[in-house]
């Protein structure tokens, strides 16, 4: 039990997960469980080449083969469906299907549509088509300077699609007045979330209201439908989209267009059902879920007492082919820009640039993981040129708890946190004297023990004001970021509680009862889940943004208030009392001063529902009990149009201090885990156990990341990874049991004082792994600037060192 579950009934407890029985009994409701009759099946012909003219393309063979439907090119499509959307500004077209021009390999050429998958496979071998290949550019740094037929979209004359430099607070007096200034070069690799589920969708489609019925693995259908319905030349009410399971996300399906999309097109033309589920080639190729792939050059200003003052960050973005997401996770990186530390003076020189690789899109952190990893890299480096402890120098530069809110350069706030006392809880489980003792005996051995610590922040609560801040002139400035739920009480007391959002693996169920729980005093077993369609639902943003429990507990708050007020008007009358002298508790109403007189909920709601003539006749007595609520953002405000300031846009941070030890065999460069420890201040926590499930599975994408994944293009932009076989995954058997504990700092701002936690697990783990890997050849001199360290990555990386 947690510190907050003393005090609470059922917020605090690890409560058992409500989704686990469908989903361990094999009944999940995925997108590719969906079976309506006549179902047409769609595959997508990838381009070979990473830039290239289509010449021609020759699609007879392929419609004579029996039991294809329908065979569309990029322009049929383009005749019948617009452009994705996107939120860059000016927008970078992209097509579901490429039209004159392919810009990465995997890039669809022509989509079929056949009675089965087998057959739609089978056609697209028979397709011919003729390229006129160019020039790939697949080096950001060399995209910048690209002209010519290397230029991916000729009509822009660049392949840079923003560049801005911000500077907020006396960044020129810090460094000026630094004593030293710690300066380095980072490469963060591109790697993705790996799903189990790929990108999915079945859509029907109805003639005479001209209205899609669309089963999707994405997210956030109830804001994007309306950007989605003009996409398909229909109005928003045209689209209705029914909430599934997801077999993994980690944010990469919230940018989910062009497999509906697709779907959608083809059960227009065909008048029957269209299935489209990528297999693994496509998701990793044309998936559009790439992360982020950038080069960093930082600088740390150190002023005489060992105190950061400045901090300089000028970060080029390699977006791949397009720039779907603008520039939203530079917002993410900037919510957190100065990490834990009173740092006053911050420069953002950003440069995005478009090549010939698949599109990028959110993965768990969205770019806050990459600058933790700098900011942390940073702090290690100052370590090593101060010749101090990386441990007391990162508590010497903590942000005070009696400074909170913490308001940083950039204009966001940091709501709560106590750094130095999760440091201590991390400390206290890390046993780091008994690791030192064994670094010398495991040399002997030809082994290196390494110990690295990392202490971060972790934004939570998304607003979207983050996606657009940095333009001059947003093309989409929205500023809602709103969840919404529904209660309904039956007559006989049970709740259903509907929500609006599909489930990505964030237990929203298990959430979702808990809360009503704690705020109706009524027991989680009468309390049961349903997911709306947005044609019944109401507006809801959903998992994105480490938010959808806070957005959650903030919108069942509300609604059960009004449900309570509901409860309490019916009882009263029953009672022959006036409501305020009236309580809940156990399901019971009664009168507070005379507890013996009170009646059930079932007694109450079997009234409401079925004896209208029994109460009086007013409008506030309508049959029935049921509260709706929409909860906005808890905190936001928008940007200063000179973007002098960016206004408070990700209030709701968290902490998290990871150790880590690791052995390392100095003949093979091979890395295992000897201990890792991760204590978290996620505020007050809901239920340990998701928690420590979110930060566990967090750790391990962050392992991947660290020690293993990378897509790998080479100079003619060919996806050398392109299948589970080359683009190597971390097992069960790499990761480490990890110790899991927590600090409660409640967030002064959202109900309960909760606060997300869905990516603090990744958002550590790279820097807390590079600094043990930099300490286990502390004696050569080892700086791990970038990642994945793999066995032969560490090998080069240590001969360059000894050279």
């Amino acid at each position: 039990m947690t510190e907050a579950g003393r005090n609470s009934r059922w917020i605090g407890r690890s409560v058992d997960r409500r989704e686990d029985g469908r989903l361990l009994s094999g009944r999940g409701r995925f997108t590719d469980d969906v079976i309506l009759p006549r179902t047409a099946h769609v595959a997508v012909l990838g381009s070979p080449h990473a830039h290239a003219r289509i010449v021609s393309i020759d699609t007879s063979a392929a419609e004579a083969l029996p039991g294809v439907l329908r065979v569309m090119t990029g322009r049929d499509l383009a005749a019948v469906i617009d452009p994705m959307p996107t939120l860059s500004s000016p927008p970078v077209i992209q097509h579901c299907v490429a039209l004159e021009k392919v810009r990465h390999v995997g890039e669809p050429v022509v989509a079929v549509a056949a009675e089965t998958r087998y057959i739609a496979e089978d056609a697209l071998a028979l397709i011919e088509v003729a390229y006129e290949p160019l020039s790939p550019v697949v080096d950001p740094e060399a995209a910048i300077e690209a002209t010519g037929d290397a230029l991916l979209h000729p009509e822009r004359g660049t392949n840079v699609v923003h560049r801005s430099t911000h500077r907020w607070g006396p960044v020129d007096e810090a460094f000026a007045n630094a004593a030293r200034v710690v300066r380095r070069r980072f490469r963060w690799p591109r790697v993705s979330p790996q799903p189990l589920e790929t990108c999915a969708a079945v859509v029907d489609y109805d003639p005479s209201e001209r209205k899609f019925t669309i089963y999707s693995n994405m997210s956030q259908q109830g804001v994007l439908g309306m950007r989605l319905s003009r996409a398909l030349r229909v109005e928003p009410y045209q689209l209705n989209f029914h909430m599934r399971d997801v077999g993994g996300s980690f944010g990469g399906k919230s940018t989910l267009y062009h497999v509906p999309m697709i779907a959608a097109a083809f059960a227009r033309e065909l008048r029957r059902p269209v299935k489209y589920v990528e297999d693994r080639v496509e998701h990793m190729s044309n998936g559009n879920q790439h992360a982020s792939d950038r080069v960093y050059d930082a600088a740390l200003a150190v002023d005489a007492d060992n105190r950061f003052t400045g901090l300089t960050l000028k970060v080029i973005d390699d977006y791949g082919a397009y720039f779907l997401m603008n520039t939203g996770s530079h917002g993410n990186a900037l919510a957190q820009a100065v990490g834990p530390y009173t740092i006053g003076a911050l420069e953002y020189d950003l440069t995005c640039v478009v090549t010939n690789k698949t599109n990028q899109a959110p993965y768990r952190g969205f770019g806050g993981e990459v600058g933790n990893f700098v900011i942390e890299r940073l702090v290690d480096a100052a370590a090593r040129e101060l010749h101090c402890n990386p441990i007391e120098l990162r508590r010497q530069n903590f942000i005070q708890p009696d400074q909170f809110p913490y308001r940083i350069p950039n204009g966001n706030i940091y709501d709560s946190g106590n750094y130095d006392r999760v440091l201590e809880r991390a400390l206290a489980h890390a046993d780091l004297p008994e690791w030192r003792m064994r670094k010398a005996e495991a040399k002997a051995q030809g082994k290196r023990i390494g110990i690295g610590i990392a202490t971060v922040n972790e934004r939570s609560v998304l607003s979207v004001t983050e996606l657009w801040f940095l333009d001059k002139e947003p093309g989409f400035p929205q500023s809602s970021s709103p969840e919404s739920v529904q209660i309904k009480m039956l007559a006989d007391g049970m709740v259903v509680v509907t929500i609006y959002a599909p489930h990505w693996g964030n237990s929203p169920e298990t959430s979702a009862v808990q809360l009503v729980a704690e705020c109706l005093f009524i027991d989680p077993e009468r309390i049961t889940v349903a997911y709306a369609s947005t044609d019944s639902g109401l507006m809801s943003k959903g998992p994105v943004g480490s938010r959808y429990t806070v957005m959650l507990a903030g919108a069942i708050v509300g609604a059960c208030a009004k449900l309570k007020e509901r409860l309490t008007l019916f009882a009263a009358h029953l009672l022959d009392a006036r409501p305020e002298e009236c309580e809940l508790l156990d399901e019971r109403i009664f009168v507070t001063s005379n507890p013996a007189k009170g009646c059930s909920f079932a007694e109450v709601a079997r009234a409401a529902h079925s004896f209208r003539l029994s109460f009086p006749d007013s409008e506030a007595y309508h049959s029935g009990l049921v509260a709706q609520y929409t909860y906005d953002h808890p905190l936001t405000t928008l940007p200063k149009a000179d973007r002098s300031d960016l206004g408070i846009f990700y209030p709701i941070v968290g902490h998290a201090c990871h150790i880590v030890v690791v052995e390392i065999d100095a003949i093979t460069n091979q890395t295992r885990f000897l201990k890792y420890v991760a204590v978290h201040d996620a505020g007050t926590i809901l239920n340990p156990k998701l928690v420590d499930g979110q930060i566990r599975g967090g750790i391990a994408q962050g392992i991947g990341t660290a020690l293993y994944e990378k897509y790998y293009y080479d100079d003619s932009g060919q996806l050398l990874t392109a299948s589970l076989a080359d683009y190597a995954l971390p097992t069960a058997e790499e990761i480490p049991d990890i110790v899991t504990d927590h600090v409660e700092t409640p967030s002064p701002f959202t109900e309960f004082g909760m606060k997300g936690c869905g990516e603090g697990g990744r958002l550590a783990a790279m820097p807390a792994i590079a600094s043990a890997i930099d300490d286990a050849f502390s004696d050569e001199g080892v700086y791990v600037d970038e990642l994945p360290v793999t066995p032969s990555f560490l090998h080069a990386l240590r001969a360059r060192v000894k050279s």
